[in-house]
Order: C-alpha cells, then sequence, then structure tokens
C-alpha cells in the first residue's frame, strides 16, 4: 500500500473555486482511493492506494474532478517518499537565521530546465532566496510573502510550468498524515 498526498491547485484561495474538503474526500473516494483524509481548506488530501499509477494518478484526479464539479484545476501528486525527501533536502533547514515560517515549497508540475531556473534568478532581484531541488522550488521569504513581488505567476512564467505553493508547517502537517 502506497501513501501519497495530492495538493491542488486555486481552489479555496481568496474565496474563488470554493470546493469543501469532504467533498474532496468524496471524490478521492469515488476514485477508488483509500484512508482519504484532507487537511485544511487550501486543498491538500493524503490517501492510499494499492494500485495507482503515479504517472497517471494527477489526470485521473483532475478528470475526476472536472466532472464532479463542472471546472479544471491542476493538482501535484507526491508518494511519501517523495515529501520525505522534499523534507530532508530542505535547504533552509538548520540555518539559526531563517525561520521555517517564511519557508514555502512549490510543488511542481514538471521539473524545470535548469537554464529557466537561471533565467527565474537573473529576472527577478528580490531579498527571497530560490533553491531548485528536483520538481521542487524552496523559496524563502524573507520578509514575508504578503508583501513579496516573487509571485507564482512570475515562477511559473519563467520556469514554464505550473506548481502550487505550501508553507513549511502545512508540509510538515501532511507528512504526520501520510505516515500515520
Amino acid at each position: 500500500m502506497t501513501a501519497f498526498v495530492s495538493l491542488f491547485r486555486g481552489i479555496n484561495v481568496g474565496g474563488h473555486q470554493k470546493i469543501r474538503m469532504d467533498e474532496l474526500k468524496d471524490l478521492h473516494e469515488s476514485l477508488g482511493l483509500k484512508d482519504v483524509v484532507t487537511y485544511i481548506q487550501s486543498g491538500n488530501v493524503v490517501f492510499t492506494s494499492d494500485d495507482a499509477d503515479l504517472a497517471q494518478l494527477p489526470a485521473q484526479i483532475e478528470d475526476g474532478f472536472a466532472k464532479k464539479f463542472g471546472f479544471r484545476v491542476k493538482v501535484m501528486v507526491r508518494t511519501s517518499a517523495e515529501l520525505s525527501d522534499i523534507i530532508a533536502n530542505n535547504p533552509f533547514q538548520n540555518q539559526h537565521t531563517k525561520e521555517s515560517k517564511w519557508v514555502v515549497v512549490m510543488f511542481l508540475a514538471t521539473r524545470p530546465e535548469r537554464t529557466a531556473f537561471e533565467d527565474l534568478q537573473k529576472t527577478y532581484a528580490g531579498p527571497e532566496e530560490l533553491c531548485l531541488i528536483g520538481q521542487e522550488l524552496y523559496i524563502y521569504y524573507a520578509n514575508g510573502i504578503g508583501r513579496s513581488k516573487l509571485t507564482g505567476t512570475l515562477i511559473e512564467k519563467k520556469l514554464k510550468t505550473i506548481g502550487t505553493g505550501r508553507n513549511w508547517n502545512t508540509i510538515l502537517q501532511l507528512q504526520k498524515l501520510i505516515q500515520r
């Protein structure tokens, strides 16, 4: 039995595309996924499956979502092992000058080209620190995310892929849920 987390992009943000978490749970169960648990309103779902194909799973969830709710959203899916690696690879951990509350991980739909990441770094000269590891972009928002000019739209445009961000606390809570 493999444990997974699905991270929905763009639901329940600023009162738009509102979806109740019990409806997301029902969606996952209708797709044959087991042990489904949601976490906070931003579209985080932990579940298990015996036979889910990670290559097909995001599309299956996205298609089921579109049928159930009448609009499309993207979902990033990671296994429990991938989530553990994401946590272990956080370049901002164990640095006494870095507060974990300012760390966000952007889970990307595809692995960006190194040149695209370099272009983002050249184009944007704000106080944020960026580190691309595999398919995740780690961001340290030194002055907080609310005032930052480093937006998801800019990141996606430069990296030529879409993603969804989660703060460090949410990621650690998802790890607890996935290990239950």
